[in-house]
C-alpha cells in the first residue's frame, strides 16, 4: 500500500480594520449635511447665502425693529422716515386694514365669523374629523358666518356686502369658491375622460375658454356683463356674481390638474377593479380618484394657494379685499407716505396663510404616501 506524506500548510489570518460606523441620519449635524452641506456646489452655494445675510440683516434689523416707530405718532414717524420704519401706520389703520368699509362698532361680528371659519378649517385638516358630521358643520358655519355678516335678525343690524371688505372678504371669496370649485372640477375631469362624445366636448369647451382668458376678465363679465342677460328688473348681488366668477375660473384649472392624476394612474389599476366585477361607478370613487387625487396633491395645493391670492383682484369690481382695504386705509394723506409698511404688513397675512397651506400640503402628501415612498 503506497504511503502518503500529508503536507501541513499554516494559514494566517490577518484582521480586517473596522469601517467607521454609518453617518446619522438624524439631528440637526445630520440635517445640515444632508440640506446645506451636501457637496461643493451646495455647500459653496450656502456660504453665499450666509454671507448676503449677513451684510442685508443688520441694517434690515435696524429698520425693521430698532429704529422703528411702533407708536400711532404721524409726527414721529416723519422724523424717522430715513432711518426707520413707520409701524404706526398698522396701529393706527389696521381695523381699516382688517375689516375694510364694515361699521367700526359691529366690527366683532366679521371677527368671531372669521374665527368660526378658520377653526372650522383647521379642523377639516385632520383625518379624525373626516366624518359625514363634518359636511354639517360646513352648512352650520356658512349659515352662521352669512347670519353674522349680513345681519338682520337675531337683533342684528343689517350689513350690506358693497360694506364687507378686508380679511373676512379675502377669507369668504377663497374658501366658498374652493369649496364649491373642487366638486366641479372632479365633475369636469371625469367628464374629459367620458366616452361620451357630447359630455367630453362641453368639458373641454368649459376648460379651454375659462382658461384661455385671465380672471380680471371673468371677474368683469360675471360683474357688468352677466346682468345684461338677466330678465329685467332681476338683480344679483355683486358678491354672488363674483363668487361664481371665481368657482368656475377655479374649478378649470383644477380639473386640468385632476385630470393630469387620472391620466398617471396605471391602467392595470383600472383592469384589477374590473376583475373584481366592480362596477364603474365603484372603480371610480373606490380605485381611481383616491389614487389620482394622492399623485396631484402639490398640485391642487398650488391651485389652491393661487386662488387665495387671487382675491385681491377684485377690487375691479368695487369690492375691497384685504389689499382693497389697505388702499382705502391709505387713502389718509397724513399716512400715505407710509405704504411700505402697510404693504409689508398685509403681505406677511398672505404669506402666513399661504405657508400654513403648503406646509399641510407637504404633510398630508407624506401621510397619503405611507406606503408607496421608498425607506
Amino acid at each position: 500500500m503506497a504511503a502518503h506524506s500529508l503536507t501541513t500548510h499554516t494559514v494566517s489570518f490577518e484582521a480586517i480594520a473596522s469601517r467607521p460606523p454609518p453617518r446619522s441620519v438624524k439631528g440637526v449635524a445630520a440635517w445640515l449635511r444632508a440640506n446645506l452641506f451636501d457637496g461643493w456646489a451646495n455647500t459653496l452655494a450656502t456660504l453665499l447665502v450666509l454671507a448676503v445675510l449677513a451684510l442685508a440683516l443688520p441694517p434690515l434689523t435696524q429698520w425693521m425693529l430698532v429704529q422703528a416707530v411702533f407708536a400711532p405718532d404721524n409726527a414721529a414717524c416723519r422724523l424717522a422716515v430715513e432711518h426707520g420704519a413707520c409701524w404706526g401706520v398698522v396701529a393706527e389703520k389696521y381695523r381699516l386694514i382688517i375689516f375694510g368699509r364694515y361699521p367700526y362698532a359691529e366690527q366683532w361680528r366679521p371677527l368671531l365669523a372669521c374665527s368660526m371659519l378658520i377653526g372650522l378649517l383647521v379642523a377639516s385638516c385632520y383625518r379624525p374629523f373626516w366624518r359625514r358630521g363634518l359636511a354639517i358643520a360646513w352648512i352650520l358655519v356658512l349659515a352662521a358666518f352669512f347670519t353674522l355678516m349680513f345681519g338682520g335678525r337675531f337683533g342684528l343690524g343689517k350689513v350690506e356686502t358693497d360694506r364687507w371688505g378686508g380679511f373676512p372678504l379675502t377669507l369668504l371669496l377663497s374658501t366658498i369658491s374652493l369649496v364649491l370649485a373642487f366638486p366641479l372640477a372632479v365633475m369636469v375631469a371625469l367628464g374629459r375622460q367620458s366616452r361620451m362624445p357630447g359630455i367630453r366636448a362641453i368639458c373641454v369647451i368649459y376648460v379651454e375658454l375659462v382658461r384661455g382668458v385671465p380672471l380680471i376678465s371673468v371677474l368683469f363679465m360675471a360683474s357688468f356683463m352677466f346682468p345684461l342677460f338677466m330678465p329685467q328688473g332681476t338683480t344679483i348681488d355683486v358678491l354672488v356674481r363674483v363668487l361664481v366668477g371665481m368657482t368656475l375660473f377655479t374649478a378649470a384649472y383644477l380639473a386640468e390638474v385632476i385630470r393630469g392624476g387620472l391620466q398617471a394612474l396605471p391602467k392595470g389599476q383600472i383592469e384589477a377593479a374590473q376583475s373584481l366585477g366592480l362596477s364603474d361607478w365603484q372603480t371610480t370613487r373606490k380605485i381611481v380618484l383616491p389614487q389620482a387625487l394622492r399623485l396631484v396633491v402639490p398640485a391642487i395645493m398650488n391651485t389652491f394657494i393661487g386662488a387665495f391670492k387671487d382675491t385681491s383682484l377684485v377690487t375691479i369690481v368695487s369690492l375691497y379685499d384685504l389689499t382693497g382695504s389697505l388702499q382705502l386705509a391709505l387713502g389718509d394723506a397724513n399716512w400715505r407716505k407710509f405704504f411700505l409698511e402697510g404693504q409689508l404688513f398685509v403681505a406677511a397675512i398672505y404669506f402666513i396663510f399661504c405657508f400654513a397651506m403648503s406646509r399641510y400640503s407637504q404633510w398630508i402628501e407624506s401621510h397619503l404616501n405611507t406606503g408607496t415612498r421608498r425607506q
